[in-house]
C-alpha cells in the first residue's frame, strides 16, 4: 500500500464512523416522543469531531486526542475557513462531554438538538468538498 493510499484508508475511516454518528442522530430525530436530546447531540457533535479529523488527516496536520472542536479548528491551516462561530464550537464541545453523563446542566431542548444535527450536516457537507473521494467499498 502507498502512502496516498494509506493515508486515504484513513480518512476514509474518519468519514465512516462521521457517518455513521450523523445517521444515528437523525435517526433518534424521527421518535415520536420522549427523544434522546442528549444522544442526538452527543452524536452530532461527533460527527463534527470526526469529519474535522478527517480534514486535518488529509492535510497531515497531526492533533491530539480530543473533542474540543474549537482545538480541532484552530489546526485548520490559513486556507480553510470553518464556518462554525465559537458559540457553535464551545455548545457542541460541551455536548461530547457533560450531556453523556449525570449532571448539574439543563436539559436540551428538541429545537436545540435538531440545530446541532443541522450543524452537523452543514459542516459535513462543507468539508466533503475539501477531502479527495472518498470510493465505496
Amino acid at each position: 500500500m502507498t502512502k496516498d493510499e494509506s493515508l486515504n484508508r484513513i480518512i476514509k475511516e474518519w468519514v465512516v464512523k462521521a457517518e455513521n454518528d450523523l445517521v444515528s442522530a437523525k435517526h433518534l430525530l424521527t421518535m415520536q416522543e420522549n427523544w434522546p436530546t442528549d444522544s442526538i447531540c452527543f452524536h452530532a457533535q461527533q460527527c463534527v469531531e470526526k469529519y474535522l479529523k478527517a480534514l486535518l488527516t488529509s492535510r497531515c496536520i497531526d492533533f491530539t486526542k480530543t473533542h474540543d472542536i474549537a482545538r480541532l479548528t484552530s489546526l485548520m491551516p490559513n486556507d480553510i475557513d470553518i464556518d462554525l462561530s465559537d458559540e457553535k464550537q464551545a455548545l457542541l464541545t460541551d455536548y461530547a462531554t457533560s450531556a453523556r453523563y449525570p449532571g448539574d446542566y439543563e436539559p436540551i431542548e428538541f429545537d436545540e438538538a435538531k440545530e446541532a444535527v443541522r450543524v452537523a450536516e452543514t459542516l459535513r457537507d462543507a468539508v466533503r468538498v475539501l477531502l479527495p473521494p472518498i470510493s465505496p467499498d
